[in-house]
């Protein structure tokens, strides 16, 4: 999993009824004016990213640059599923002369504006919630009428490797390998150009089996040999991974890359805390039947400075870490890898973070928000995924939480994530790998960050996440709003209780497979007050997010 930004980076529900398909007028959204989208381009930092690379040697530089261009084709798919029709909706905007809209286009791989509940500036509609994964007119309650009238079509059709397409009155899967051919064999020649380069055995044989599993569908032996890199500082993950883009059924993987370069010193200091793993499943605040200790706790932590991103990584909210893979097969059998992407992480808490607290909270504690815990947070995020509930059984059948919980499973996962982290951080206040003493910063980065991600307005995952965890929290008296300073004070006692009871409410509804539930919940709580909608508005002047750019080659 990824798309984190603090701990308090959650992806929540999508909205339970379909998207009007684009092109239904009846329901069409107005596009943006171009004074509104010029307000909206500049909600986006655009960072120069310079990356160290004079360690590389030529061989190693070789490799990158190929990466690079592996990862540029990663976008051309991910255009695709994003937009089956991207060429024509392109070349329509191209045509219409209107430079602005043309630029939005290409930074968000379609005419929905990431940061503006996916608003369409250009033509009707809004995003259908299947993407480009799906008939654009086809809704959940009819997908799934499908599938319980079509069992036999059931693990083709719900494939994280397929593309689901009519045929006539049926529905057709269509493997990746097959609808995407042209660009995958592409990016399968890049990568065994760049295998027969490298000298380093693990890189060479991942690459290889990554460059195979373009042309199969078939990942899991290149997955396991990913988590097995060692001895290289190039750390590259590139291919089919995350599911948020399938607002639909929540099944569907996206295409996507990070082409990175691993800082040895930094990924050591943080290592130590993967050793915790199996004591942070032991400490969760659930009964025994909700803990799962059948994966695998190796989770190798790295940090590291990304030089590229491809496909899904490019567009929108810029992830700051990311937790793969995502196969329970492989998280049972080695765990999960996390990757800190310092560069990305240092530019948002300098830009976003560190000017947003004076909003936040009163001065005593908006002075206690902290680069250190934004990394610690986002790093314990990240471990927490390989924690809680995985394999289920739901009415006497085995299956997963994703599985389970469909286009509510990531949404629930991130937020478990992000609270657990927190609750995890807490725990090694309790072993003394951190200074106890340090609470207060942790809960006042933590709350910032939430407002960080509720800026990325109600109907993006993040923000719906984070408007889902300030109500909760909020409720609990975790923190008030103080009139007089129009800011929020910290209840430091009352904060960590919160956390707990957050925690293991979704936890049960995890380990339940329960999909009413998740739904319900997020409805009740993912609601902005008139305090948090104040404090937003006051934020006009900080960028929303960042846009890096990274050079083309090394």
């Amino acid at each position: 999993m990824r798309k984190t930004a603090l701990a308090a980076l959650l992806l929540a529900t999508a909205a339970c009824n379909q998207a009007p398909p684009a092109g239904n007028e009846s329901n069409a959204t107005a596009p943006a004016a171009n004074g509104d989208l010029a307000a909206q381009k500049a909600k986006l930092a655009v960072i120069d990213m310079q990356v160290d690379t004079r360690f590389l040697t030529d061989e190693e530089r070789q490799v990158v640059n190929l990466l690079i261009q592996a990862s540029d084709v990663m976008s051309e798919i991910y255009r695709s599923q994003r937009d089956a029709k991207w060429r024509e909706t392109r070349a329509a905007i191209a045509k219409d002369g209107d430079a602005l809209k043309l630029e939005m286009y290409d930074r968000y791989f379609g005419p929905w504006d990431e940061l503006d509940d996916k608003r369409a500036f250009w033509g009707n509609g809004a995003m259908p919630e299947g993407a480009g994964f799906y008939p654009a007119d086809l809704t959940r309650d009819q997908f799934d009428a499908y599938l319980a009238a079509n069992p036999g079509q059931k693990q083709a059709l719900t494939s994280p490797y397929t593309v689901v397409v009519r045929d006539g009155e049926k529905l057709k899967a269509i493997p990746y390998s097959v609808a995407y051919k042209d660009e995958l064999t592409r990016a399968a020649d890049l990568l065994n150009k760049a295998a027969a380069i490298t000298t380093n055995p693990s890189l060479k044989k991942f690459l290889t089996l990554r460059a195979k599993a373009f042309l199969t569908d078939d990942y899991f032996e290149s997955e396991l040999a990913w988590m097995d890199l060692k001895d290289t500082p190039i750390e590259v993950a590139i291919g089919p991974y995350e599911v948020y883009t399938d607002r639909l059924h929540g099944q569907k993987t996206a295409f996507e890359s990070f082409v990175t370069l691993k800082d040895p010193e930094e990924s050591a200091a943080l290592a130590k805390y993967k050793r915790y793993l199996r004591d942070m499943e032991a400490n969760l605040p659930v009964d025994e039947k909700y803990k799962n200790f059948q994966r695998g706790f190796e989770s190798p932590i790295a940090v590291a400075e990304q030089v590229r991103g491809g496909g899904d990584n490019v567009p929108g909210v810029q992830t700051i870490a990311f937790n793969l893979p995502n196969d329970e097969r492989v998280r049972e059998a080695k765990g999960a890898k996390k990757v800190i992407l310092s560069n990305v992480l240092g530019a948002k808490y300098d830009r976003i973070l560190a000017p947003m607290a004076p909003l936040v909270l009163v001065p005593d504690q908006a002075s206690l928000v902290a680069k250190k815990y934004m990394q610690l947070e986002t790093l314990f995020h990240e471990l927490s995924h390989s924690l809680g509930p995985g394999t289920i059984t739901v009415g006497g059948q085995k299956t997963t939480v994703s599985e389970a919980l469909r286009d509510q499973a990531s949404a629930l996962e991130e937020a478990k994530a992000d609270v657990m982290g927190a609750w995890n951080i807490l725990f090694m206040m309790e072993k003394g790998e951190l200074p106890a003493a340090e609470k207060p910063q942790l809960f006042a980065t933590y709350l910032a960050g939430t407002f960080r991600a509720m800026r990325f307005g109600v109907e993006e995952a993040h923000g719906q996440g984070a408007a889902m965890q300030y109500a909760y929290l909020k409720s609990k008296g975790a923190f008030a709003w103080d009139e007089k300073a129009g800011r929020y004070r910290i209840d430091n006692a009352r904060f960590e209780a919160a956390l707990r009871d957050l925690l293991r409410d979704m936890i049960v509804l995890q380990g339940n497979g329960d999909y009413d539930g998740v739904k319900a919940f997020m409805a009740k709580w993912a609601v902005l007050d008139d305090p948090a909608k104040r404090v937003i508005a006051s934020m006009g002047s900080i960028p929303v997010d960042i846009r890096p750019v990274y050079p083309d080659k090394v």
